[in-house]
């Protein structure tokens, strides 16, 4: 009696040939692999974190604001005021170096009184090349704002340094913003090209047709592939977390726990991006309206979704729609993970964001996916 036919057999021989045909595939290869290492080695070889000549600044609660001083730093276009709705934001971006410090302006209550206002600014070594910039720029303004108050010329502020305002924090460095970005770049491009053209192809050349005639179930087909595509995302993730971690100092806070759950975002990611190539290669009806539908998906989240720079760059008209997209949230979980040491528990609102798509993504998969 012949032995019963199995369906697990059957779904890892699809899996190993198409594993092979994925690497024999350039663009698979390009995409995955090439595109991202070349970002980040322009990235990783600029280093630092970059000054600029716009100086972000956030307002310490309680400052004075009904004063001269305060008014011309509003004013001037080479400062930002930026306001945060947690401490835990504004703490954030101070150790990433993404803001210049939090300013105070006070009234000098000292004996004398002379100057009117102290100005103080509360930084981190994360800002060490552009709080001294800011300083200069500041100590401009003072005197500008001196002259116009003053006929006789005394200072109208000082800038008060005080011990303990510059606090020493570890370095942020360029390629730990890039690779995350890159790295959901590729999981993106991967997930949605990789499985809307494979899946599409199949169909047209009858591949699919053909996997009918044996009698391998149709959902280890689609495990099989789908197998197959995750497994060579894995290793293009796994060989850009290691090139960025061993050439360019990549931070992962916890180390090889780190390192893990990267992964597993990662496959996450990876997970519902795919959804989304189901759902292209079922609308598509010729293989040349593919790269155009999955533009309308990755475009603009490459564009968006903080692969090359802070979302906070963006409008403020603009910023609601990048925090929506599930990029967005990939790669803001990811670098929560790898920089500042948190665990997947602590995103729990990216992950619960990410999740939502995909099941948004897999149930317009099953409505528009054909198997002829």
């Amino acid at each position: 009696m012949p032995a019963p036919y199995n369906q697990i057999t059957a779904m890892l021989a699809i899996t190993r040939a198409s594993f092979r045909s994925i690497f024999r595939s350039p663009s698979a290869v390009i995409f995955s692999f090439a595109f991202p290492l070349i970002f980040i080695l322009v990235f990783g070889f600029l280093g630092g974190s970059g000054s600029g000549s716009i100086f972000k600044i956030a307002i310490e609660a309680g400052s004075d604001s009904t004063n001269a001083l305060y008014d011309s730093l509003v004013a001037n276009r080479s400062i930002r005021i930026v306001t945060y709705d947690t401490k835990s934001e504004l703490e954030s971006d101070l150790k990433k170096g993404r803001i210049t410090g939090v300013v105070s302006i006070e009234k000098n209550t000292s004996q004398g009184a002379a100057p009117q206002y102290l100005f103080r600014l509360k930084s981190t070594t994360a800002s060490s090349d552009k709080y001294p910039q800011f300083l200069v720029l500041v100590d401009g303004i003072i005197n500008k704002v001196s002259n116009a108050v003053f006929e006789d010329r005394p200072q109208y502020a000082r800038i008060d340094v005080r011990a303990g305002d510059i606090r020493e924090v570890r370095e942020y460095k360029t390629i730990d913003f890039i690779l995350p970005g890159q790295l959901g770049f590729s999981l993106l491009s991967a997930g949605v090209f990789g499985v809307a053209f494979l899946f599409f192809n199949l169909r047209q050349t009858l591949v699919l047709k053909r996997f009918f005639a044996t009698p391998i179930n149709r959902g280890y087909i689609i495990l099989g592939e789908g197998l197959s595509r995750v497994l060579f995302q894995m290793i293009t993730s796994v060989t850009i977390l290691g090139m960025g971690y061993l050439f360019f100092g990549f931070t992962l806070e916890h180390g090889i726990v780190t390192f893990l759950e990267l992964l597993v975002l990662s496959f996450l990611g990876l997970m519902v991006f795919m959804g989304f190539g189901f759902i292209i290669s079922g609308i598509a009806k010729t293989e040349s309206t593919i790269p155009p539908l999955a533009n309308i998906i990755t475009l603009p989240q490459f564009l968006l979704a903080g692969t090359f720079f802070s979302i906070e760059a963006f409008p403020k008209w603009l910023q609601p729609v990048c925090r929506v997209l599930p990029l967005t949230h990939l790669n803001d979980a990811m670098r929560k993970v790898a920089f500042e040491g948190a665990h997947l528990q602590d995103c729990i609102k990216q992950i619960g964001i990410i999740i939502l798509w995909g099941i948004l993504a897999y149930v317009l998969a099953i409505k528009f996916f054909r198997w002829e």
